[in-house]
C-alpha cells in the first residue's frame, strides 16, 4: 500500500495504563518482596529508566544503595566482604606491586548512617554470573542481614523480579 497515509490510532488502554503505573509507582511491594526474600533476580526494559525509579524509592525508604557491574569483579566473597590484592599490569617499565583493597560491602556497611535500614548491592549485567556466583549472592543476606541483593538478570518488556534463589538449579 505505497502512498496510503495512516491514520493515528490510539494507544490499547493498558499500555497507557502499563506506561502510567511505571511512573507512578510506589515500589512497596518490590521492596517488601526484596526484605522478605534478600536476594531478587531483576528484569527490565532495554530502554533503561525503570531502575533509577526503583534505586530512588529504596533510597526513599531508607535504604543506602551501592550499583556495581558483575563483570570483571571475580571472586565475589573477596571482593565484596573481605580484604583482597589488586595488581595492576606493570607493562614491564616498573616494579610489580600489589595493592590492599577494603572490601567493599563491609566497607560500606560501617559507613552506613544510623537511620538507615541497610545496603541494597544493585549489581548489573548479572546474566554473566556463574551458578556458585549466584549461590553465593543468595546466601549473602543470610549472613549479614544489613545486606539486600538486586541482580539485574537481563531484559523484559516490564519491569518485573523473582526470588534469586529460584534461578539456582538442583543438581
Amino acid at each position: 500500500m505505497v502512498g496510503v497515509r495512516h491514520r493515528w490510532r490510539p494507544m490499547h488502554s493498558n499500555g497507557v495504563l502499563d506506561k502510567l503505573m511505571a511512573l507512578i509507582t510506589t515500589g512497596k511491594p518490590f521492596i517488601r518482596d526484596l526484605e522478605a526474600t534478600g536476594a531478587l533476580a531483576l528484569y527490565a526494559p532495554l530502554e533503561g529508566g525503570f531502575e533509577g525509579r526503583y534505586l530512588r524509592r529504596l533510597r526513599a525508604n531508607g535504604y543506602e544503595t551501592l550499583a556495581i557491574t558483575a563483570r570483571g569483579l571475580g571472586d565475589l566473597s573477596m571482593y565484596l566482604t573481605g580484604i583482597h590484592g589488586v595488581r595492576p599490569p606493570h607493562l614491564g617499565k616498573s616494579n610489580i606491586r600489589t595493592y590492599f583493597i577494603p572490601p567493599i560491602v563491609t566497607y560500606n556497611l560501617e559507613k552506613l548512617p544510623p537511620k538507615s535500614k541497610g545496603l541494597v548491592l544493585w549489581i548489573l549485567e548479572g546474566y554473566v554470573l556463574s551458578s556458585q556466583e549466584i549461590e553465593y549472592l543468595t546466601g549473602l543476606p543470610s549472613s549479614e542481614p544489613r545486606v539486600k541483593v538486586a541482580v539485574e538478570m537481563g531484559g523484559d518488556r516490564a519491569f518485573r523480579w523473582s526470588p534469586l534463589k529460584d534461578l539456582l538449579v538442583p543438581a
